[in-house]
């Protein structure tokens, strides 16, 4: 059994997982600020799902983390993750050293991306029994079925999105594949918090659409369609912008990695057909005049991610997969 943590600013989502990709067991708590606080909220769930499992915390096979920040591939040290107070986190050594399990960590929309690849075939049937990492042979046993690809789609208080081929993570060059929400889509557009005008996070992140709304709630982004039905011009304008934003992301990635699938996840994604019937028509009149982009058929390849999917815990614990492998090898 591996263990899959999505550590997020506010909760911490934690997951068992059984080879087969079912998931045993699956807790969340609020998650700490600061580096200590992130190490003992984790630990604590650690010996809480190895209870709940019956087994000791040494037992597990593994642990995979998600965090937004940096994280260099194959490592478990976490950069920059600033909405959690953290600069920099070994989680090798403040986790891995405690439990006696080896760690690795993932960006959080990466390793979401990874998860929702594992578990699309639950929701579509499009990869009905893929196993979502070719890293994670030994955890299954199974092999990826066909060239299928997969982009996920984050919109969150800000916006990226993970590429995942073959149940392979695609990176870039330089580990920056997926930053669209830093595309300009329109120069006369509202001034994004990168310095340029029109980017689509500018348009469709949760914080740009609250910062502009301008009013405190807790839940701006519903606020914004809820004054909007009610005829608000300017949450009008809000909300065609934000169905704006995620659909010039959907065109950005199809048109630049003829993804099979773009699957919408983030907070932002709560709103469900609220928001997805928006973003579609809005594909869909963008393609009115052009043979071309109909016939890529962009409404019918995007999907919302289940409400309360697991997905980044359960990318998470497939990425902590690959950690035992190289272990493996280090000391084979």
């Amino acid at each position: 059994m591996r263990l899959g943590f999505d550590v997020g600013g506010t909760k911490t989502d934690a997951v068992v997982v059984a080879p087969g990709e079912e998931v045993l067991a699956r807790v969340r708590r609020p998650t700490g600020w600061g580096p200590d606080a992130v190490v003992t909220t984790v630990l604590g769930l650690v010996a809480e799902l190895a209870d709940t499992v019956g087994i000791r915390p040494a037992e597990f096979r593994s642990i995979g983390i998600g965090m937004p920040g940096q994280v260099a591939p194959g490592s478990a040290t976490v950069t920059h993750a600033v909405n959690l107070g953290v600069d920099e986190l070994d989680l090798a050594a403040a986790v891995g050293g405690v439990v006696g399990v080896p760690v690795r960590a993932e960006n959080d929309v990466k390793a979401a991306a990874i998860g929702a690849y594992a578990l699309h075939g639950a929701f579509s049937g499009a990869f009905s029994g893929v196993i979502p990492d070719a890293t994670s042979a030994a955890f299954s046993g199974a092999e990826p079925a066909g060239a299928h690809t997969l982009a996920y789609l984050n919109l969150g208080t800000g916006v990226a999105a993970g590429f995942v081929r073959d149940g392979e993570l695609w990176r870039g060059a330089h580990g920056t594949a997926g930053e669209v929400g830093h595309i300009s889509v329109d120069p006369h557009g509202p001034l994004c918090k990168c310095g340029q005008f029109g980017c689509i996070e500018a348009f469709c992140g949760g914080g740009a659409i609250a910062e502009r709304w301008g009013r405190a709630s807790a839940l701006p982004v519903r606020d914004v369609f809820d004054a909007a039905d009610a005829g608000n011009t300017e949450a009008i304008a809000l909300r065609a912008g934000l169905a704006h934003g995620v659909a010039s992301a959907i065109r950005v990635i199809v048109l630049s990695a003829d993804v099979d699938r773009v699957i919408l996840g983030g907070g932002v994604t709560a709103l469900g057909d609220r928001m997805l019937s928006l973003v579609k028509d809005d594909l869909a009149a963008s393609a009115a005049a052009s043979p071309f982009m109909r016939s890529l058929r962009l409404p019918d390849r995007v999907e919302l991610l289940p409400p309360g999917s697991p997905a980044a815990a359960v990318g998470a614990a497939l990425v902590g997969a690959g950690a035992t492998e190289q272990e493996a090898v280090a000391h084979g």
